[in-house]
């Protein structure tokens, strides 16, 4: 599927070479054409003036002839100047189209990716969640392994739901479908309960948290959970197993700031602006080892700006990345 991609992408853009070529080709014969037949016509009117007029020293002469000049280099830099619109139009309508061929490639080729991350996102819970419980029925385990095999299930259809709320999501807030209910919420309390939870989910991780009590925002509980989740999934997933995940609630004057530090392999300069983009991943599909859809952050990044509200992401020294949200408060 993806070599036929390409190979479709490859054909689009061999043919659109050509046709600029072509274009351009046609345009600058144009321009020889009329050249070509100004100076015939040039010609032809000294011909004609030579005949008509047998001194060549007389006033007359020299003022027809600074006419026929004049009409001369007059069409000359008329089509010079007509040449140079065309040609400045085709080349930026060309830049135009080309900029729109690439967009649409990169796109396609994102949403296969997607699309593939999600098969296999989706194929693992399920196939593990089903081993677990075909083991159950099957096998009369002790007390202790049916517990941690019921937890291994508990933890891949957890995954799976956070998962699907996120694609569910995603396509509602995008096709404006999802109403924002907004209510007045301790923001302390829901990031309190986000971080107990996943404490419950990943036991062998240490859970760093600074929590500041009262922070009151106006803001939708479900949006503000799923943003809370993807900043924690995603700290989880690039952060070593030994390496603390922080999570830190400060309130200002006008503000209350809430922030996920990891100590993962961080975030290249480059990369920082791309990463809220949707189905944007750092790396080469063909290499890359982590697992994600590409919507996590996109998602945090359009939450945030629906309940007024800034993301950033900065290094973390002496190695890591801090993911910021500034909850701008209305006095």
């Amino acid at each position: 599927m993806e070599q036929k991609l390409k190979r479709s992408s490859g054909k689009t853009r061999i043919i659109f070479y050509l046709l600029v070529v072509y274009i351009l080709a046609a345009l600058v014969w144009l321009f020889i054409l009329l050249e070509l037949q100004n100076r015939e016509l040039h010609k032809a009117r000294i011909e004609h003036l030579n005949t008509a007029v047998k001194d060549v020293h007389t006033a007359e002469y020299k003022a027809r002839l600074a006419k026929i000049e004049a009409a001369y280099r007059r069409n000359h830099f008329k089509y010079a100047g007509e040449g140079t619109v065309f040609l400045g139009l085709i080349l930026w309508g060309a830049l135009f189209v080309y900029r729109y061929i690439t967009q649409q490639s990169k796109l396609q080729q994102q949403q296969q990716n997607f699309t593939m991350a999600v098969t296999h996102e989706l194929k693992t819970p399920i196939a593990v969640a089903r081993l677990n419980l075909e083991t159950l029925l099957k096998r009369n385990l002790d007390e202790e392994k049916r517990r941690k095999l019921i937890l291994m299930t508990l933890e891949e259809t957890a995954r799976l739901n956070f998962l699907t709320n996120n694609i569910l999501i995603s396509s509602q807030l995008e096709g404006h479908n999802h109403k924002i209910n907004k209510e007045d919420l301790d923001l302390s309390d829901l990031l309190t309960d986000r971080v107990e939870e996943f404490e419950k989910r990943f036991p062998d991780r240490a859970f760093q948290k600074q929590i500041e009590e009262d922070a009151d925002i106006n803001g939708d509980p479900l949006l503000l959970q799923i943003l809370v989740n993807n900043l924690i999934e995603n700290a989880i997933k690039y952060s070593p197993k030994e390496g603390p995940i922080r999570v830190t609630l400060t309130k200002q004057s006008q503000s209350v700031i809430v922030s996920v530090t990891d100590e993962g392999p961080g975030i290249p300069e480059e990369e920082k602006r791309k990463i809220f983009t949707k189905f944007y991943r750092i790396g080469n599909e063909a290499t890359r080892k982590k697992q994600g859809t590409g919507l996590g952050l996109y998602l945090c990044d359009k939450i945030a700006k629906d309940h007024n509200a800034d993301i950033s992401v900065t290094n973390h020294e002496p190695n890591g990345s801090t993911f910021a949200v500034k909850f701008h408060i209305s006095s």
